[in-house]
């Protein structure tokens, strides 16, 4: 079965690719601001969500003057 394709998904980078997006969004996570309310482990813990979508997701926050929760 084909991934279905929800991008963009507020302003989630495009590099996520389909699967990422789509699991941070059922996660209720579909925003950087949102995103930056979590740390990195929680982030890792929701399914298709790996080390490489966490450096998108970072230099995404980053460039915005944010960053992932530390505690």
């Amino acid at each position: 079965m084909a991934t279905p394709d929800v991008r963009p998904v507020g302003d989630l980078p495009h590099e996520l690719g389909k699967t990422a997006p789509r699991e941070l969004q059922l996660a209720g996570l579909d925003s950087l601001e949102k995103i930056c309310r979590c740390t990195e482990k929680e982030l890792l813990a929701i399914h298709c969500v790996g080390p490489k979508a966490i450096r998108i997701l970072g230099s995404a926050l980053e460039q915005k003057g944010l960053g992932f929760r530390t505690a």
